[in-house]
């Protein structure tokens, strides 16, 4: 059985809430890109799009950062 997706909701009631500050520091350190995309998936569907733009971008750059492969690797 597939874990449940908490952090996209737990991330997602901070916005609602009005806490984008403390959104965006949950999006800096996001274990994954599949929960940045849950989370970028459960703001789409929410009705006011582009209602929390600093959220949005915040989520797609961090989507890219995390995508990207890693140019070098310390030892």
């Amino acid at each position: 059985m597939a874990r449940a997706n908490e952090w996209a909701g737990k991330v997602l009631a901070l916005v609602k809430g009005g806490n984008s500050a403390a959104a965006i520091a949950q999006i800096k350190v996001a274990p994954s890109v599949k929960d940045l995309r849950a989370l970028q998936t459960a703001l789409a569907a929410l009705q006011p799009a582009g209602r929390w733009r600093d959220v949005e971008v915040a989520v797609s750059d961090n989507i890219d950062a995390l995508s990207a492969p890693r140019l070098h690797r310390s030892p």
